[in-house]
């Protein structure tokens, strides 16, 4: 089985790159052909991958509230209390 060489700098990883490597990751601890030693330096890789990669997430997801948040104040609303009844129309 060929060795993974792991960036030590997961920050510096984009999105992909880093889901890219867990996944790698997985696929060899599930294979079961590692030792011992190797096993424990992948799943280390891996909690360290899973970590930053949900952050990431977190941290995106809370742009997006912000950004729809900004987006839901900088609309117009409009008072519609005082317009006339359209109920009418179906009767």
């Amino acid at each position: 089985m060929a060795e993974l060489s792991f960036d030590p700098r997961i920050e510096d990883m984009t999105f992909k790159e880093a889901s890219i490597e867990l996944e790698q990751v997985v696929r060899a601890l599930e294979g079961g052909d590692l030792e011992l030693e190797d096993s424990l330096s992948y799943y280390t890789r891996g909690v360290e991958l899973l970590k930053s990669l949900r952050e990431r997430l977190a941290s995106a997801e809370q742009r997006v509230q912000v950004l729809m948040g900004d987006a839901d104040a900088s609309t117009p609303t409009v008072d519609t209390t005082a317009a006339p009844s359209t109920s009418f129309i179906d009767e």
